[in-house]
């Protein structure tokens, strides 16, 4: 809920821009320390979700490390001072160069999702006289019960080493010299909601470590990856995710061997809450089936509806109940200016009677909004705002 000073500013800055409030954000992080701790489990953030510098530095000061995903991505996280052995560098598809400036900075760890890579990381190491600390990340074939397009722990995904090859992986890192085995990775899925997933990946994790115990291998480092939901339907009401129940499932049904230390990857449920893409009304457009409010923000600057057609709530600001307390309420497909069809936000939204010139808040934009935004259509690259 936006208080009217708040949108009064709004109106004064030209649209559409990402605005942050870093006291959520504050709030979300202090959860996230503090329930962690209780565990001792070890959180990185996950950059893919928001490289904002401003978040990543108050990310940063809370004592969190980094999960990287592209070697920019890590000399984003260098960049922005976060220690290097806080460092995790996952991803299918590590190129040579984006290896090699990771071996250079002696990060903590990669996290290894096939074969061939293990080999091609020993050779670049073996060059540079390094030893790579290194994950392998397993699919646990565990179903995350979420969209197709960011499920990621089954064997019909691209990510990880399947359980039939383990064997063979487990035989080649003997004769891999130039790297250190110092963990187990997993990560299932994103925007996860049914905490049940989590407990069934625990499950499958604990029959996993005793495929390495039997081959009498020790593992440090136990990194369950990250995926934990936010409400797009209630954020106001629901603005910080179940943190508490979320770690002590972990604790509970995990079976943390006394040597071993637990990893988790954030990134939506620690940003997602603290942005908003705020946008104005260019038109409206009474169709023949529908009424159409066009927004000067598009896909360009939000992309989960027309990728994945993904929920976010919408409000106008400007006609909200304290403006207008008695505004009579229409629906509305709201769309961007894009020339796409799937440049759609919303359809049949119910709204307040909206004008041209209306003020659009589209909530819970902190992740996967401004990081994924383009240049299409040779649209200009929009500023960031915090408050």
């Amino acid at each position: 809920m936006f208080s009217k000073e708040t949108i009064n500013k709004f109106k004064t800055i030209p649209t559409p821009f990402y605005y942050y409030d870093l006291e959520v954000l504050k709030q979300t992080l202090q959860l996230v320390k503090t329930e962690s701790a209780k565990y001792n489990f070890i959180v990185h953030y996950a950059l893919k979700a928001n490289a904002n510098n401003k978040l990543l530095n108050i990310i940063k000061s809370y004592g969190i490390g980094a999960d990287c995903v592209s070697g920019n991505e890590v000399k984003k996280a260098i960049e922005c001072n976060f220690n290097a052995e806080d460092i995790v560098f996952a991803g299918v598809g590590k190129a040579d160069d984006e290896i090699n400036y990771a071996l250079e900075k002696d990060i903590f760890c990669f996290n290894c999702e096939s074969l061939q890579e293990l080999e091609v990381i020993n050779q670049l190491a073996l060059a540079k006289h390094k030893t790579a600390n290194i994950a392998l990340r397993i699919n646990p074939n565990v179903n995350a019960n979420t969209h197709k397009y960011i499920t990621t722990g089954l064997e019909e995904n691209k990510f990880g080493i399947n359980l039939w090859e383990l064997d063979a992986v487990i035989k080649a890192l003997k004769t891999l010299k130039n790297l250190q085995l110092i963990g187990l990775h997993f990560h299932i899925g994103s925007q996860i909601t049914d905490l049940s997933t989590f407990r069934n990946l625990c499950l499958r994790v604990n029959e996993i470590q005793t495929i390495f115990e039997h081959h009498k291998i020790r593992i440090e480092n136990i990194n369950v990856g990250g995926g934990l939901g936010v409400d797009y339907h209630e954020p106001d009401k629901n603005r910080f995710p179940d943190f508490v129940s979320y770690f002590k499932l972990f604790n509970d049904f995990l079976e943390v061997r006394p040597h071993q230390k637990v990893h988790f990857e954030l990134g939506r449920a620690i940003v997602a809450q603290c942005g908003t893409l705020i946008s104005k009304v260019l038109y409206i457009k009474i169709g023949v089936n529908t009424n159409f409010a066009i927004l000067d923000a598009g896909m360009t600057e939000l992309l989960r509806p027309a990728l994945y057609q993904a929920y976010h709530k919408i409000e106008n600001l400007s006609q909200s109940e304290i403006y207008n307390p008695k505004s009579e309420t229409l629906k509305y497909d709201v769309v961007g200016p894009i020339c796409e069809s799937a440049d759609c936000f919303g359809k049949a939204v119910q709204l307040p009677e909206t004008f041209r010139g209306d003020i659009i808040a589209l909530r819970t934009a902190g992740a996967y909004g401004e990081v994924m935004s383009s240049a299409y259509n040779l649209r200009e690259r929009v500023k960031a705002i915090y408050y």
